[in-house]
């Protein structure tokens, strides 16, 4: 073959060659992938599965003594002083400045009706007082000239320079203003009464509060009538509200006609509302109401209530227990610290796991008192906390858990 020919066969590969660059790219990118796999697979694996119980308030115990009280009972929580504030004359209601659970004070305004009607009456009133007022001064004016008049007619009779007749006219001219300044002072008298009773009437027109309580009750909205009558079954409304005095708040109960014998005047009583059955009251017996109910068979006791507290409002169910004498009544103080499970310690130690942040830690603990399935600590922990129950053997602070 020619040289020439050789040469010519003699070519170069053009052809793509490999991105090594993009390969690394996606071997990282696996490997990564893989890693993260891997160290969830391990976390997961190595969270222990724990079960956990929150802490509670420690409460004071149960009821009276069985052998300090006497008798049982249930009743009610009522109130002595309760009105239904309504106005004394038929209105509009333009402005209504109570709601549900405020508090008010004797003489406050609670609301107002419709003065434009009423505010007429009295500008004429005291029109007609000021006329009154205007007469009685004219009719004075002209009497003290009655007076100077009869007083020259008698001078001038004296000297017999005028007739007798002449002075009987001035007498009686004079006479007959001080009647008619006697009618004027009481045609201004009568004007200022009615003044008065229309002011008075202005005045009833702004409700107030007939001493000092809570709103419990709302009734009426500006725009409606308002009348001290009952409008008989019309759209006319009876009254704007109701306040209660809480300082007069009473327990009242029934008793058994079979066992009124145990309940005397002054007798300590421990009540219990239903809604707090853990807050022991400390009460007393107000009277035995010298009445009985024929249908029921019982007896109504009245019970003071000697420890005023916001949470005890009217119409609260309550169970009370009265006591022998003031002597019986256990002393009770307030406990500390938290409750738990008792299956919460760990190994029999004073000390449980406490969870924080799917993490546990070790949490030495003060135990004031053990009761068969609880503790109460008054160190260590408080109401609230999470701690884990059963802990595991293996289990150690920092360890990740895993809440069933």
């Amino acid at each position: 073959m020619d040289r020439s020919e050789l040469v010519k066969e003699l070519t170069i590969d053009r052809g793509e060659a490999p991105n090594n660059g993009r390969l690394w790219v996606i071997v990282i990118l696996a490997a990564l992938l893989l890693a993260g796999a891997g160290l969830w697979a391990y976390n997961a694996l190595s969270q222990e599965q724990v079960l956990t119980v929150t802490t509670t308030v420690a409460r004071s115990a149960g009821g009276a003594d069985a052998s300090a009280s006497v008798l049982d009972a249930t009743g009610y929580v009522t109130a002595r002083r309760i009105a239904t504030v309504s106005a004394k004359t038929t209105g509009k209601v333009v402005e209504v400045l109570i709601e549900e659970g405020m508090r008010v004070e004797q003489g406050q305004v609670l609301a107002r009706l419709d003065q434009a009607e009423v505010e007429r009456d009295l500008s004429l009133s005291k029109a007609r007082l000021n006329a009154a007022q205007l007469d009685l001064n004219e009719t004075q004016v002209r009497l003290d000239l009655a007076e100077r008049e009869l007083k020259r007619q008698l001078e001038l009779v004296e000297r017999k320079l005028a007739a007798e007749q002449t002075l009987d006219s001035a007498r009686a001219d004079r006479d007959a203003l001080v009647a008619r300044l006697r009618s004027s002072r009481g045609q201004v008298e009568v004007a200022r009464r009615q003044t008065e009773v229309i002011e008075q009437q202005l005045d009833n027109t702004v409700i107030r509060a007939p001493f000092s309580g809570v709103i419990i009750a709302k009734a009426a909205q500006p725009g409606e009538m308002i009348s001290p009558i009952s409008a008989g079954g019309g759209f006319t409304r009876t009254g704007i509200g109701t306040i209660v005095d809480m300082d007069s708040l009473e327990i009242q109960v029934d008793v058994s006609e079979s066992y009124i014998n145990r309940v005397q005047n002054d007798q300590p009583v421990e009540a219990r509302l239903n809604a707090y059955p853990d807050w022991v009251i400390p009460a007393r017996v107000i009277a035995v109401i010298p009445t009985a109910d024929r249908s029921k068979a019982t007896v109504k006791v009245r019970i003071a209530i000697e420890s005023k507290d916001q949470r005890i409002v009217p119409d609260m169910g309550v169970r009370v227990a009265f006591l022998k004498d003031a002597e019986a009544r256990p002393e009770r103080k307030p406990l500390e610290g938290a409750v738990v499970d008792r299956a919460a310690l760990v190994d029999g130690r004073d000390a449980v796991f406490l969870v924080a942040e799917s993490a546990v830690e070790e949490r030495a603990v003060v135990i004031a008192d053990r009761e068969d399935s609880t503790i109460r600590v008054t160190d260590g922990l408080r109401a609230g906390d999470r701690v884990v129950l059963n802990p595991p053997a293996e289990l150690s602070s920092g360890d990740r858990v895993k809440i069933k």
